[in-house]
């Protein structure tokens, strides 16, 4: 299932969502040094993604050897320090269809998320999602170095927020099953949770920490969105009230 849009109007421009996707982008195409048919530079993603032995063993840190081998300690390496890649790590993407993927969740969910807190308290979310986030991945593996990179765990911790603000909203999904493909109007929670029990199934089939998605920091983001978004979010949106009140179904 992928979502294309929902039905909640927003009462004002969303302009740190906005900025945030500008921002993506920016980091992949010229600080990543992307392309669209070329890959980002593989050296740059280890140098500013974020290494989860590195916080568990506070202090040391992992440089590349080569292509398929990291060596860790505490004479220093080629790494900022890990406080610095938390937060570079969550402009960075792995690649073209991983960058497209998180800015359109993030445009499709994040601009109703903005619009319930106010820019400045939606900022402060999305970054302390993304940091719970990596931080339930070290918990999960905490010696894996393997850089991880992606806005995937913020995003995640918008999605969660926004599954507990508009769960009746009615998502436009993409539906594909074998060779059928079709548009069908969902439910907010329904199109979350089956995303939520994605990486959940995911998380504890794949061996943690030898690369590929990071499954456990989507589970800590969503987890961070659920907990704290009542706390954030303060302004009421009436134009959800009226649809809020159909059955989900």
């Amino acid at each position: 299932m992928l979502p294309l849009r929902d039905n909640i109007p927003t009462r004002r421009l969303p302009i740190v969502t906005i900025a945030l996707i500008v921002a993506n982008v920016a980091m992949y195409f010229l600080f990543q040094r992307a392309g669209l048919l070329a890959g980002p530079d593989p050296e740059n993603a280890f140098v500013y993604g974020a290494i989860p032995y590195e916080l568990s063993n506070f202090g040391e840190q992992c440089e590349q050897v080569s292509p398929d081998e990291a060596r860790c300690g505490t004479g220093g390496g080629s790494q900022p320090g890990v406080l610095t890649t938390v937060l570079t790590s969550m402009f960075m993407h792995g690649g073209l269809l991983h960058l497209g993927g998180n800015m359109l969740f993030l445009w499709i969910f994040g601009n109703n998320v903005e619009d319930s807190m106010g820019r400045i308290r939606f900022l402060l979310f999305y970054l302390l999602g993304g940091a719970v986030a990596f931080l339930a991945q070290t918990l999960a593996a905490p010696d894996a170095v393997v850089p991880t990179v992606g806005a995937s765990g913020a995003v995640a911790a918008i999605l969660g927020g926004y599954a507990l603000l508009y769960p009746r909203a009615r998502v436009v999904t993409l539906v594909i099953i074998i060779f059928f493909i079709t548009l069908i109007e969902l439910p907010a929670v329904l199109v979350l949770g089956f995303w939520f029990l994605l990486q959940l199934l995911n998380g504890t089939a794949e061996q943690v920490g030898q690369g590929g998605v990071a499954y456990f920091a989507h589970i800590g983001g969503f987890v961070f969105g659920l907990v704290l978004i009542k706390i954030f979010a303060n302004r009421f949106n009436p134009d959800y009230d009226e649809p809020s009140r159909l059955p989900v179904y």
